[in-house]
């Protein structure tokens, strides 16, 4: 038996491991196609390129590991029933259960793995690649001054080139102006040609001017907005320093995103998750408290009947407006028409408010279920793939990859639907995050048992000889 073990453990782990990486593969060309426009054109390093694509690969193990299990444990037993190998165990006396038990301590260590991965491993990974993405979609575009183009790239100046010469280093026609004193086009310089440089260390870009004149408003002097005075500098050569600090990668303080949902474990999200239900729960009661001391006339008013009573027990008059004049009616109404305004957008700007809030606590509500779901999602996916390639009998990637797909594209429906109702508080966070789940439950306990049995669940005879009879039953009721 352990010759036998070895043998299955073998034929499962080499398609686990190669589907899990195509899976990954696939995922990650996704996310370059999603943010190609934040990361082409800003001359990053390649090691940036190649950290932020280790991250990115490391958050998107949740999506390709159940797929994987799904997909290699269908393929394995689709290769041994399609060779006719799974057929001779049977005959030797051994049992589909006693054959995938190797792959269900296989699957149990994986789901462990998982559970760890997500509460361990995926925090940091998300901390690492969300800060590292927001830091390169922040950056501005590499430095590139383009012939006959103003370029406003370095903050205080706007460039015009008229030409470059094949050397890329020579300048003509060039027009600078100075924005740095914030006061408009007051500063204007013009050089027939010259040449710009870099700095060793790229931090700043150096210009050399040659035959040039330096225009400038003098908004400096007395009595400036009046006289209007301007001069203007004829020069030989200038050198003009410009600082490119802003074109380099600067990274933020990765502190300020550990606070969020993505980025905490089980621990930190319970702890969270009772923090905001406090927090939410004080401001609610002293909403309330202050709604009622600056509305009491209408807190205190009962609007489940006709006759309105004060706190007081006054019984207004049947016409409340006897004894007013026309004008003092009409401000009266007025004045009653501003403060029910003034209620309502008091409410309306409070109840957006907890709105918000409740949606931010179901979040981390979510984020707290799904660590688990995502364990158990690997251990049920592997018994819906396995039963499956005994059934249908046929390996590669063909018709498991076609199958596979289907029950992936299922769950992941189920998952995102049952997050996005608990998010929206239609739902308990508990029971949204586990509706795929208990809908694979029973799917994989219904295919295993077929399998087991040696049910003919994809034969075309069976089910056309079930429809004959279904059709003939109906045919006995009529009469």
């Amino acid at each position: 038996m352990k010759k036998l073990y070895w043998f299955i453990l073998k034929s499962y782990l080499g398609p686990l491991v190669m589907t899990f990486f195509i899976a990954l593969f696939i995922l990650l060309m996704q996310f370059l196609w999603k943010y190609i426009d934040d990361l082409v054109g800003k001359g990053l390093e390649w090691y940036v390129i190649a950290k932020l694509l280790f991250f990115a690969s490391s958050t998107f193990v949740p999506y390709a590991l159940p797929l994987a299990i799904l997909l290699s444990s269908l393929m394995m037993f689709g290769n041994l029933g399609e060779h006719y190998e799974l057929v001779a165990m049977k005959s030797a006396g051994i049992s589909l259960s006693r054959i995938m038990k190797p792959l269900i301590v296989v699957s149990i260590l994986i789901s462990l793995l998982g559970f760890y991965f997500s509460n361990v491993v995926l925090p940091t990974a998300n901390l690492k690649f969300l800060s590292l993405l927001f830091d390169i979609r922040e950056k501005k575009l590499a430095f590139n001054i383009k012939e006959g183009v103003f370029y406003n790239g370095i903050d205080g100046y706007v460039i015009r080139v008229g030409k470059k010469d094949p050397d890329g280093n020579t300048i003509r026609d060039v027009m600078i102006y100075d924005h740095t004193k914030h006061q408009g086009d007051v500063s204007l310089t013009v050089a027939k040609w010259g040449k710009m440089e870099l700095t060793p260390d790229k931090r700043f870009l150096i210009f050399r001017l040659y035959n040039g004149t330096n225009y400038e408003e003098r908004i400096d002097l007395r009595n400036s907005n009046s006289t209007h005075p301007f001069q203007y500098t004829k020069f030989s050569e200038q050198y003009q320093q410009f600082d490119l600090s802003t074109f380099q990668l600067t990274r933020t303080d990765e502190k300020l995103f550990k606070n969020n949902y993505e980025m905490l474990n089980t621990g930190q999200l319970r702890k969270s998750i009772d923090s905001i239900q406090k927090e939410t729960l004080k401001e609610q009661i002293n909403f309330g408290k202050q709604f009622i001391h600056n509305y009491y006339f209408l807190a205190s008013t009962d609007t489940s009947k006709k006759t309105v009573k004060n706190v007081f027990g006054y019984k207004p008059p049947k016409d409340l407006f006897a004894g007013f004049t026309p004008a003092d009616r009409s401000r009266i109404i007025e004045s009653a028409k501003n403060a029910a305004f003034s209620v309502s957008e008091n409410l309306k700007a409070n109840s957006e408010t907890f709105y918000g809030k409740e949606k931010n606590l179901h979040r981390y509500q979510v984020a707290f279920h799904k660590k688990f779901t995502f364990s158990i999602a690997c251990f049920l996916l592997f018994f819906i793939g396995a039963p499956l390639g005994a059934i249908i009998r046929k390996g590669g990637l063909g018709l498991p990859a076609v199958i596979s797909t289907i029950f992936f594209i299922l769950f992941w429906i189920l998952s995102i639907t049952g997050e996005k109702y608990a998010i929206e508080g239609v739902l308990p966070a508990y029971q949204g995050m586990w509706i795929a789940p208990m809908v694979l439950l029973p799917i994989g306990v219904f295919l295993t048992y077929k399998a087991t049995i040696d049910a003919s669940l994809l034969d075309m005879d069976v089910w056309f000889k079930f429809f004959m009879n279904l059709k003939s039953l109906a045919k006995k009721k009529r009469v």
